[in-house]
């Protein structure tokens, strides 16, 4: 299976990393300058489970476009959220009839533009489960062990080219798994993505400094039940287990535990506010849902942007 990785930032460089050192069939799709830095340095991952410098099969997407690839059989979008009009620009040239697009994407509302695109068949689910950063010098950067990568139909079926898709992902240095409910697993995600996100970003502190503020708990449950009350409505309603494990880690005494949406305001780089808070905000509106907790975040957030 010929895999085209779009994006070579901290997750698409991780998970492709990890396939290309599996001896996976890998390219990553990057703009110019960072196709120059990768010929120039390599790949570089630091992680708990192994460094490694990598030297990637690359192309740009003026050399697709040029005819320089023919159809991939897979595509894992990586991009940020902002990204994404773009993105679906420089790698349409790759997708043919039987490509499988798995969007590692935050929210839902890329699920709606890839399908108007590219056809309801085109697009797989997919989630991931990593906290990975670039540092100062460009190299990707495990933060903690988890390294979980999620796919399957979105109507649960067991397909032949997930089948071939999980085989390939099998065994190559990260978790992987094949779900049957990967629809709700991306709604789930979205609860856990949002629910943080406006936490540490409206009270700009990890989540152990907003639960050991005065209200903080309850503040932060209180994002929870907006962010549940809305999927709930609007998508596939989270399973309670995965809701209580929320809350739990949520609410975790000390937890260092922060959205990369926060690590990205802190560090003056463009947040994916309006993909993780502001669809949201707009579909709960849609359906009569307040939800003011959510729409205190987004207006902040907005003035961080406006900046």
């Amino acid at each position: 299976m010929r895999l085209l990785v779009v994006g070579a930032g901290s997750t698409g460089g991780y998970f492709g990393g990890r396939l290309t050192q599996a001896g996976r069939d890998v390219t990553f799709l990057v703009r110019p300058p960072r196709a120059a830095r990768l010929r120039e340095r390599g790949l570089e991952i630091l992680s708990p489970h192994g460094d490694v410098t990598l030297q990637p099969r690359l192309l740009t997407a003026a050399e697709i476009g040029a005819g320089g690839a023919q159809p991939f059989d897979a595509i894992l979008l990586t991009v940020k959220g902002y990204m994404l009009e773009a993105a679906m620009d420089d790698f349409a040239p790759a997708v043919g009839p039987d490509t499988v697009i798995l969007p590692v994407l935050n929210g839902m509302r890329h699920m709606d533009r890839l399908r108007a695109r590219f056809g309801e068949a085109a697009v797989g689910g997919c989630i991931c489960k990593c906290a990975t950063t670039l540092d100062g010098e460009d190299r990707i950067v495990q933060l903690n062990g988890m390294q979980e990568l999620a796919y399957g139909e979105l109507d649960g079926r067991s397909s032949a080219r997930m089948q071939a898709l999980d085989a390939v992902m099998t065994n190559a240095g990260f978790d992987a798994r094949l779900s049957p409910v990967i629809e709700q697993e991306m709604w789930e995600k979205w609860l856990l993505l949002a629910s943080m996100g406006a936490i540490t970003c409206l009270m700009r502190g990890t989540i152990g400094e907003v639960e050991a503020a005065a209200g903080g708990r309850d503040f932060i449950l209180a994002v929870i039940d907006e962010v549940e009350t809305i999927i709930s409505a609007v998508g596939i309603p989270p399973r309670e287990a995965t809701v209580e494990a929320i809350r739990a880690l949520l609410t975790a005494k000390g937890s260092p535990q922060a959205s990369s949406m926060y690590r990205d305001l802190q560090s003056g780089r463009a947040v994916e506010a309006d993909e993780i808070i502001g669809d949201l905000v707009r579909r709960g509106r849609e359906a009569g849902i307040a939800a003011p907790l959510l729409a205190a975040a987004e207006t902040h957030l907005g003035v961080y942007k406006n900046r």
